[in-house]
């Protein structure tokens, strides 16, 4: 009977290596391939498949490379090393026999089918001759090798199976993969034992000869006392250049440093201690290159080293109000800090987490907050860390362990109160390497901060002087525990104003001194500027802004150099030429009437987005078809919707065939990108009522708003970027909730002065205002 096959399973090729079921082995990898087949397993059952590559030496090998017959293996553990290998401990399971190795995805993958073992009748006397005459060898080839034949007994004590005998004492010879992988491929147990004694019969004859020939060769002399002989000649070579290493003097050194820094009892004990034992170590073993960095590290960090900060609030305004133009919350919320610093020099250091949209500037606002205090600058980038050891170090235990990057960080600023940037701390990860958002509690806890201990250091060192701000898109995907350790401050989409002023007052000089262009060469007018906002970069913060700005300078670069046009002015009828077509030409403003089709406000992690709900209906039996992308929430609204209709479909004039003879679809265009929350209520009420009642909505107004059961408009979130939102589309009417009223005071005068909201409280007021 044919055995089942497994597919689709991870696959690793070895360099080198033959494993045997019913063993326990470690082994390192470092291709890219391997790490991912790890990752993927970890994330699964922990199975992967094994087996030898033919040539050691193809860095990528495919099918052909690899020989077909493997084994399972389970992973036990997997340790990081260093940056490019990791070290993993597996048990393996069975042999099997591969039918196809392919690429899917970052790793290989493989199918496979058992390779179940034959012949293997405890009771034959053939077999137990054999077995007893395979000990003996292997106890012979201990014995020549040095290695006491105590451990194998305790591996194989109790064990009656001869296959895992057989396997047990195959995985322990030094011989060439290749032998072993014959082994791997016997089925036969009886064979595979005889095969076995022959092999290491072979190996026990070589080992004789070398014996007898390293014996006239080494004499009196083992690698051992040559090395020492050696190094002793280095050391009398350095003494007469002079260039004699005392680690005594390097001792004393460190201790005189220790002695200026005045270090905590127990911190100043421990390292002196090291030193001590330092000092004991021969100076070119490991060990001492491994003492002498952890030494320096300690000495290095920034105990007592701070930046004067400035608690001048007119210089810091000014500091900030050159950088950055708007982002009055920011500005406030720092000039505050600084006043409570200036009565109270204890007081500990905010941890602001900044909270908006891409291109904003959050990381730069950072680092005008830094130049604004007086305080070094350092920054680490979240985005994608899933390491727990990159915020806490490695243990000194593992090779070429390191500090974590904020010790690391405080280390190459040289001040222990520096301003500390954590960008992108929404998109931080985890896995079974650890949770780096776990770890950053400790960091930004300021309860806990005073005594952060890195893994490596194993002491404390005070953070508490440090002031820490994070960035991040949104806050839906910040842990709660580390949320609650932060202030939010949100920092909303820039309005055209906005962006006109940022562009004339910070971009175009910027982009202008990157590509060589003096001010008498380009002048960009104030029209150019708006059609560029309006027709180009329909964006909430500045970045695409920033890029065209620099695509019209290229152009003018281009200009100057060829010879073509030496003084080069860019308005709104000449902007084409330099950046080329528009991108963006109506706005839904100019949209006519339609029946089914509304306009919608969403807000997301990139700013508020302008959302068109479609509908319509065929023969069916009454089903509700819901396509775009939507989760939970949007789905139970449409229901909502669908449901708060059909109960007043007698008031509304709508024929209750339709929600029994007709099934209706609710789609929202843009069907890759997800959408959720509960704002959309209103909005896809509108589409059903206008597509059920035949009645046309008006296209250039958009709404936000909850709907329940009975009609009630309720509150929503994230107001001022939708409304940001419909005025960078032309809207000039919104509909919003009652509720939301007092929200209005924080979308800017310029917009609220161009653009109607109108509140309401049920649906029934919504009628009015969108079909006219």
């Amino acid at each position: 009977m044919s055995e089942i096959t497994t597919n689709c399973v991870p696959y690793i090729p070895l360099r080198g290596q033959v494993f045997f079921p019913d063993t326990v082995v470690g082994f390192d990898i470092g291709r890219d391939k391997s790490i991912a087949a790890v990752d993927l397993a970890m994330n699964g059952d922990k199975h992967i498949v094994v087996s030898a590559q033919k040539d050691t030496n193809v860095a990528d090998p495919v099918a052909s490379d690899c020989y077909t017959t493997g084994v399972v293996i389970r992973i036990q553990s997997v340790v990081k090393k260093n940056e490019e290998f990791e070290r993993i401990l597996v048990s393996v399971v069975e042999r099997v026999r591969i039918s196809d190795i392919y690429q899917d995805g970052p790793c290989l993958k493989c199918d496979y089918e058992p390779a179940p073992d034959t012949d293997n009748d405890k009771d034959d006397i053939v077999m137990i001759a054999n077995v007893r005459v395979m000990f003996q060898q292997f106890y012979k080839y201990l014995e020549m090798n040095g290695v006491n034949d105590a451990a194998v007994k305790t591996l194989t004590g109790g064990i009656e199976d001869n296959a895992t005998i057989c396997n047990i004492i195959a995985n322990e010879l030094d011989v060439d993969y290749a032998a072993k992988q014959t082994l791997l491929e016997i089925d036969s147990v009886k064979a595979r034992i005889e095969h076995l004694i022959d092999l290491i019969g072979k190996e026990n004859q070589i080992l004789a000869i070398a014996k007898r020939v390293n014996n006239r060769v080494v004499k009196n002399m083992n690698r051992g006392q040559r090395e020492y002989y050696l190094r002793e000649q280095m050391q009398v070579i350095k003494e007469e250049l002079g260039e004699e290493e005392d680690l005594d003097d390097e001792a004393k050194t460190w201790k005189a440093k220790l002695d200026e820094l005045k270090l905590p009892e127990k911190v100043d004990s421990k390292v002196r201690k090291e030193i001590d034992k330092f000092t004991k170590m021969n100076a070119m073993s490991p060990d001492a290159n491994v003492s002498r960095t952890y030494i320096e590290t300690i000495l290095e960090l920034p105990w007592h080293t701070s930046s004067k900060t400035n608690l001048n609030i007119k210089k810091a305004e000014k500091v900030l109000n050159e950088d950055h133009y708007g982002l009055e919350k920011v500005k406030e919320r720092i000039l505050e800090n600084l006043a409570v610093m200036h009565l109270n020099k204890d007081n500990k250091a905010p941890i602001l987490c900044l909270v908006g949209p891409p291109g904003v500037g959050k990381t730069s606002i950072a680092r005008s907050v830094a130049r604004a205090t007086g305080r070094e600058f350092t920054r680490m980038s979240l985005g994608g860390v899933r390491d727990e050891a990159e915020i806490r170090g490695h243990r000194r235990t593992y090779i070429g362990a390191i500090p974590g990057r904020v010790i690391n960080s405080l280390i190459e600023c040289g001040s222990n109160n520096p301003l500390f940037l954590f960008d992108e701390v929404d998109k931080i990860g985890s896995d079974f390497r650890g949770d780096p958002a776990s770890a950053l509690l400790e960091v930004l806890d300021p309860e806990q901060n005073s005594t952060f201990t890195d893994h490596y250091l194993e002491i404390p060192f005070d953070l508490s002087k440090v002031m820490f701000i994070t960035t991040a898109n949104t806050t839906d995907t910040i842990p709660t525990p580390l949320l609650d350790r932060m202030e939010i401050i949100e920092l909303s989409s820039y309005t055209e104003e906005e962006k006109v002023q940022i562009a004339e007052q910070y971009l175009i000089p910027k982009k202008m001194k990157e590509n060589g262009i003096k001010k008498s060469q380009l002048s960009i007018a104030e029209s150019a500027v708006r059609d560029i906002i309006e027709y180009y970069t329909r964006e909430a913060g500045v970045r695409n802004l920033e890029r065209e700005i620099g695509n019209a300078c290229r152009k003018v670069a281009k200009n100057i150099v060829s010879g073509k046009c030496k003084k080069n002015a860019i308005t709104a009828k000449t902007l084409e030429k330099f950046i080329g077509k528009r991108k963006y030409i109506d706005d839904i403003d100019s949209l006519e009437p339609a029946v089914g089709t509304t306009t919608g406000l969403a807000w997301t992690a990139v700013g508020g987005v302008t959302l068109t709900v479609e509908t319509c209906y065929m023969p069916g039996k009454g089903n509700l078809v819901l396509t775009g992308s939507l989760g939970d929430v949007m789905k139970e609204s449409a229901q909502i919707a669908e449901g708060y209709l059909r109960s007043q479909s007698e008031k509304y004039g709508i024929k209750d065939e339709y929600f029994k003879d007709y099934d209706i679809q609710i789609h929202f265009p843009d069907g890759a990108t997800p959408k959720d929350g509960p704002s959309a209520g209103v909005t896809m009420t509108s589409a059903l009522y206008s597509l059920l009642t035949g009645k046309k909505a008006l296209r250039n107004i958009a709404m936000t708003g909850e709907i329940t059961l009975r009609g009630n408009v309720t509150r929503i979130g994230g107001l001022k970027e939708k409304a940001l939102a419909a005025h960078r589309q032309g809207i000039k009417t919104v509909i919003i909730p009652k509720e939301n009223v007092p929200d209005l005071e924080d979308i800017p005068a310029s917009v609220r002065k161009k653009m109607e909201f109108v509140p309401v409280e049920h649906f029934d007021d919504v009628i009015p205002i969108l079909f006219k």
